[in-house]
């Protein structure tokens, strides 16, 4: 189900936020050249068509290798990925391993394990593929990932400042304008509010006013660039505007909280349906969050970009 990309004309505008989490920090005055994306995120039919044209197997189908994971008992060392499980109520909210589960069989064809299947998903964004997946996709369709800039001002949709994709009303005139967790109780009980408790049809809700669908909540979407703590603080001068940025280094987005994992992490944009207004409001055009290249989850997706003549 491939949707015409949307042309955009680039320009000036105001990047990241200073009024919700530090990451966003500080706002500052960024400049991208015209480009196209993508209306909805990659569904599980295109990633479908992708795979069936190039046989291609992702992360989370690949065995692990026992000499990247020593420490791991062998029943572990099986493809798979980590999926969403709700808890059975309230739990501390600082442990996010309490609602995150290694799942041996999660992969894109099965989002929850063995036993889901995406049959009656074709048209809700792909799931569990890592970074190096995305990239694969997007390059056989010609495209690439867009970078957290052009993300980001694609998601604005010309609403210069404003909280999120549609202005600064969670709920204007009581809409639910996208798809995240309904109620305060993550993650252990959702009051159901906008029909889905996981991932949703692509453009579902409301598009922003570029046109584009799924900018805020349903699935995470991977960026180009390498992550980083905050955005370049001298990025805020007024004199120089950065020009079609692409982030920091792959060395430098390393978790430091965790030394033993020198794994890159990339930056990804959008939240998803877990995003919940007491634990997570990260459904914002400035939003973002890192995540290990070589891991896929079941809340994280991709949309493509085109750059150049590829926008024609």
């Amino acid at each position: 189900m491939h949707s015409e990309p949307v042309s955009l004309p680039g320009g000036t505008f105001v990047m990241g936020s200073d009024a919700h989490y530090p990451e966003e920090r500080p706002t500052h005055h960024v400049r991208v050249a015209a480009f196209a994306i993508d209306p909805v995120p990659v569904t599980n039919a295109d990633f479908e068509e992708f795979v069936r044209a190039t046989g291609y197997v992702t992360v989370a189908e690949r065995p692990l290798d026992p000499a990247d994971f020593p420490e791991a008992p062998a029943e572990n060392l099986v493809p798979g990925s980590m999926v969403f499980t709700p808890t059975s109520g309230p739990v501390d909210l600082r442990h996010i391993s309490l609602w995150w589960t290694w799942t041996p069989g999660a992969c894109w064809r099965h989002p929850e394990g063995a036993g889901s299947s995406i049959k009656r998903r074709r048209d809700h964004p792909v799931v569990q593929v890592a970074h190096e997946d995305a990239a694969a996709y997007a390059a056989w369709a010609g495209a690439e990932l867009p970078t957290e800039a052009e993300w980001e001002y694609a998601a604005r949709g010309g609403l210069e400042g404003a909280t999120f994709t549609w202005g600064d009303e969670p709920r204007p005139g009581g809409r639910i304008m996208a798809n995240t967790w309904d109620g305060p109780d993550f993650p252990w009980r959702s009051t159901r509010e906008s029909g889905w408790t996981r991932t949703s049809p692509v453009g579902s809700f409301p598009a922003n006013g570029f046109g584009l669908h799924d900018m805020a909540g349903n699935v995470w979407e991977w960026t180009q660039d390498w992550w980083t703590t905050h955005h370049p603080d001298d990025a805020a001068s007024p004199c120089c505007v950065p020009d079609n940025p692409r982030g920091g280094a792959e060395a430098n987005s390393y978790d430091a909280a965790q030394p033993q994992f020198r794994i890159g992490r990339k930056v990804i944009k959008g939240g998803s349906h877990l995003c919940a207004d007491s634990y997570c409001l990260r459904y914002r055009p400035a939003a973002r969050r890192p995540q290990m290249v070589d891991t896929g989850m079941s809340h994280i997706g991709f949309r493509c970009a085109r750059r150049g003549a590829e926008t024609a």
